[in-house]
């Protein structure tokens, strides 16, 4: 029987209707592809500006990578402050971490921006934050390294855009006042008040937060304090379930005010890793010393230098190994574990 005209009607309707999902459907899929790609290409842009291995774990042109066996590594955390005339700025905070994903330990401490030391490039002493105006991260590093006599794995250095950007990327920090006081924010000049106990603070906020020094009575050590407590705050947040989906903006954003020698393609490895230590509490280290004038011949004039206590120091070196040896991590609890016990004993 021959097909009505109704029918053919119907027929050549349904042929449109589909001809025409088809066409949205495509020009749909279309967008999404270029989104991607432009998504990609931005992001591949942004990881190609912070990408920096210096001399770090690259040998021959290609990764080495500390971690992939689950070993212990060091990462330095850098805020750099630019000044006029300086061809790199200086680092206004330096912040070593050890990180053992085997014992679930990391290990932090603040190095004091006046710190003196030799600067083995330069041939003379003068403070660390010198070191990376004259030479940037590289001499920064192979100075801390000499001091500490441990090798620094990964570093990332931000500028204080880049640090404003980081955390209102992660929307924002925690942080516990441990008193009352008031800085002036940036850009605007206003003055805000850091009342004591919880706070929420957004980038600027923060990183008037992290640099207000005169005010606080320990001095460089609060200023320290406050900084790791930031610093803490973001990695958590960063490294959380809500924001691993917005690790592409999140590079986006920082990608002009960040560098690291860490590769994109390990973002996700050192992610899954502090996921699996996060809870484990963080070890405060502290480098002891005290605040004295030097004369300078050069400038003319009498310059404040901190002075790391020798005995300190040493202690402080000793910890941070401690952290990256497994076995030397083993054999101080145990250590410590036989004395608690022969106390006990004794008493």
């Amino acid at each position: 029987m021959a097909p009505t005209r109704l029918t053919q009607l119907k027929s050549t309707k349904k042929r449109r209707i589909l001809y025409t999902v088809l066409i949205i459907s495509m020009l749909l899929l279309s967008g999404v592809i270029v989104f991607a790609i432009n998504l990609s290409l931005e992001t591949s842009k942004a990881t190609s500006k912070m990408f920096d291995p210096l001399d770090g774990p690259i040998e021959n042109g290609n990764y080495v990578n500390p971690t992939a066996d689950g070993s212990p590594f060091t990462i330095l955390i850098a805020g750099i402050e630019h000044d006029e005339g300086e061809k790199n700025g200086r680092s206004d905070a330096l912040i070593l971490a050890t990180v053992n994903p085997k014992t679930k330990k990391i290990s932090m401490v603040s190095i004091p921006r006046d710190t003196r030391v030799y600067i083995e490039e330069l041939g003379y002493e003068d403070k660390i934050n010198h070191a990376y105006s004259v030479g940037g991260m590289k001499y920064t590093i192979n100075t801390l390294e000499k001091l500490l006599d441990i090798p620094i794995d990964f570093y990332v250095s931000t500028d204080f855009q880049g640090f404003e950007d980081i955390v209102d990327t992660v929307g924002g920090v925690d942080v516990d006042v441990s008193f009352t006081f008031k800085a002036q924010l940036t850009e605007s000049l206003k003055w805000k008040t850091y009342t004591k106990g919880p706070m929420f603070l957004n980038g600027n906020e923060a990183l008037a937060y992290v640099r207000m020094r005169k005010k606080d009575p320990e001095g460089d050590m609060g200023r320290n304090s406050r900084q790791k407590q930031v610093i803490q705050d973001v990695i958590n947040k960063a490294t959380s379930l809500s924001n691993i989906t917005k690790i592409d903006d999140m590079i986006r954003d920082v990608g002009n005010n960040v560098k690291t020698n860490i590769p994109s393609s390990e973002y996700f490895a050192f992610i899954k890793m502090y996921q699996k230590i996060k809870t484990s509490p963080i070890e405060q280290l502290h480098l002891d010393g005290e605040n004295k004038k030097l004369y300078d011949k050069k400038e003319k004039k009498d310059i404040w230098y901190f002075f790391p206590n020798d005995n300190s120091l040493k202690e402080l070196i000793e910890s941070l190994k401690l952290n990256l040896d497994n076995s030397g991590q083993n054999a101080q609890s145990d250590l410590k574990t036989q004395e608690v016990n022969d106390l006990s004993v004794g008493d």
